[in-house]
């Protein structure tokens, strides 16, 4: 895997989040490690298809998924993560895949995104153990965004 592909998520995760949660994140160090769901996380899954070929799965911790919709909302503090806790994390994951699509679009690399899959376990994400490309954002005061790119 390249890279360089990681980059258009980075870039736009560090823009959407910075816009719908008043927060700019930094980045942490860039690796290849085991995908290792870890239960009290929360997962979002989106797949790439096109010339692009995987997914895109966003792991971050309850806590930090409650933090990050408190933000969303304006700062109205959100305790559990209930239906509109669940919708907005899933959007921000969305929004964040749909405008890395259009960066590499615009790169010249042609893919399409499919809906984000809410996953609140490690079972429930079905995954074989594989490597991906991955690197946290950290969120001042939030907690950290790990981005996981499992393309070929």
């Amino acid at each position: 895997m390249k890279a360089e592909l990681i980059n258009p998520f980075l870039e736009s995760a560090r823009i959407v989040i910075e816009q719908v949660a008043n927060v700019r994140p930094t980045t942490g160090q860039l690796g290849i490690k085991d995908v290792k769901f870890a239960e009290k996380y929360i997962w979002i899954q989106i797949g790439m298809t096109g010339q692009m070929e995987g997914d895109i799965v966003f792991g971050l911790h309850e806590e930090v998924a409650l933090k990050v919709v408190s933000a969303m909302m304006g700062g109205f503090l959100i305790t559990e993560m209930n239906d509109i806790g669940k919708s907005a994390i899933s959007e921000l994951s969305n929004m964040i895949s749909g405008n890395a699509s259009t960066m590499l679009f615009n790169q010249g690399v042609r893919v399409d995104i499919t809906p984000p899959k809410l996953l609140h376990s490690a079972h429930a994400a079905g995954f074989n153990a594989q490597k991906a490309l991955t690197i946290p954002l950290i969120m001042e005061g939030i907690g950290e965004l790990d981005i996981q790119v499992l393309i070929a």
